[in-house]
């Protein structure tokens, strides 16, 4: 009788929420890294040098930090559906202004703007989700959803170089319809949004009382100690929460790195922009396909550490590879396997935080570990830049991102390692 009706629940909350929580997703990464494709045009056009770029596109990540765990408690306070619909307004519009850059100065202020503006979207999905999603489904509920990242890549990568073709149009660069078009999506879907969501089980009318009853007890197995209230500090200094974070931005760099100077990568090799779009969406294709497999697979066997960890060991190997190969097809290829690595990682990371925090402490822990990971998305494409600027290569940018995604391993190892001293479990009062 369980089995029947959990697998009608899952059916059901996975045929409402996935696709809208999917294509928004897809959305989201292709509008936070379309100023990678952008730049094979743009920086000419504006005056940036590769370091201005790496800089201005790693700014977004600054304000997106500061504003990350308020908008989380805002989500919690205000309700998925209102938060992240608003979110995605906002986003969206400023995407769209950042056609109209004239300079270094107005790249900066559009791309700090935007990360303020959608901060709290990844993180909110994610605490949704731990109302939705029990855990023993949790690894590939996360991996299907975050599998819009490579996806995001891999349609947008072909689209973007056509749409760079695009110059000239009513007056304007092709890379200006790039951020122009590629921004409608997210204002079109948040009324979507806003109409498809339900923040909690109780408030829904899709769920019978039996699948209500079967997830609220699918969702107490294997979570953090419930507790009356935690403080927000608190939750901040739990050591959980500061090893997650600094693993987080190992992994991130990884990412970022990799999107936002994919297609810089591939150019070097010469061909249209059309064939620079085509070739860099194989490795995010690998990917795609990879992350949904290993998140399978993670979930069929109930380990989630070793998974974790021997994925981005193998995204090191390709990013090692793709530093010291000189060859188009043997670049590819590392590039692919360090694509298919670290996406293969990521979503299975999101299950660790709920298992080792305290229940009362999720959105402001998952807020917490989001916003200092992704610290990285400034950091490491400004190193990319630099590097870029000073040896006319990626090498050492790739190097430096595989030292940090090593660091964020042995964290993992340790912090996800059975032990009472990492969470806080104790009720906490600020």
């Amino acid at each position: 009788m369980n089995d029947a009706v959990s697998t009608r629940t899952m059916a059901k909350i996975t045929r409402r929420f996935l696709p809208i929580l999917f294509i928004c997703f897809v959305v989201s990464f292709l509008d936070r890294v379309n100023v990678g494709f952008a730049a094979l045009t743009m920086n000419a056009d504006i005056g940036l040098s590769a370091s201005q770029f790496g800089f201005g596109a790693g700014l977004f990540f600054i304000t997106y930090v500061l504003a990350e765990v308020p908008s989380n408690l805002a989500l919690e306070r205000y309700g998925a559906r209102l938060w992240i619909a608003r979110i995605m307004v906002t986003w969206g519009l400023l995407s769209a202004g950042t056609a109209f850059v004239q300079g270094a100065t107005s790249f900066y202020v559009v791309r700090l703007l935007l990360g303020a503006a959608e901060a709290g979207f990844f993180p909110g999905i994610i605490f949704f989700l731990t109302h939705w999603v029990p855990p023993a489904y949790r690894g590939r509920f996360i991996g299907a959803f975050m599998a819009a990242m490579p996806v995001a890549s891999v349609i947008g990568s072909p689209v973007s170089g056509l749409i760079l073709g695009m110059d000239g149009v009513w007056g304007l660069h092709g890379w200006q319809w790039l951020f122009i078009i590629e921004a409608l999506p997210a204002i079109l879907l948040a009324p979507v949004v806003y109409l498809v969501l339900s923040d909690k089980p109780d408030d829904c009318a899709w769920l019978a009382e039996d699948e209500k009853t079967w997830l609220s007890q699918a969702l107490a197995q294997n979570e953090g100690v419930a507790t009356a209230h935690v403080g927000f500090w608190s939750v901040v200094r739990t050591p959980a929460v500061l090893l997650l974070a600094v693993a987080w931005f190992g992994l991130t760099g990884i990412n970022y790195g990799l999107s936002f100077f994919m297609p810089q990568i591939v150019s070097g090799f010469g061909g249209s922009k059309l064939t620079v779009g085509l070739l860099s969406a194989l490795p995010f294709a690998c990917a795609g396909i990879a992350m949904i497999l290993w998140g399978a697979r993670s979930d069929r066997l109930g380990e989630r550490r070793l998974h974790i960890c021997s994925a981005v060991l193998v995204s090191i190997v390709g990013l090692i590879g793709t530093a010291f190969s000189s060859t188009l097809v043997v670049k590819l290829a590392f590039l692919c396997v360090a694509s298919a690595g670290i996406f293969s990682a990521l979503p299975l990371f999101w299950s660790l935080p709920p298992t080792v925090l305290p229940r009362a402490a999720f959105a402001a822990g998952i807020a917490a570990i989001n916003a200092v990971g992704n610290l990285s998305g400034f950091i490491q494409p400004t190193i990319m830049g630099q590097f870029r600027d000073r040896f006319g290569g990626f090498e050492g940018g790739l190097g430096s991102i595989a030292v940090c995604a090593t660091l964020g391993v042995l964290l993992i190892w340790r912090v996800s390692r059975p032990s009472p001293g990492l969470a806080t479990n104790t009720p906490v009062h600020s």
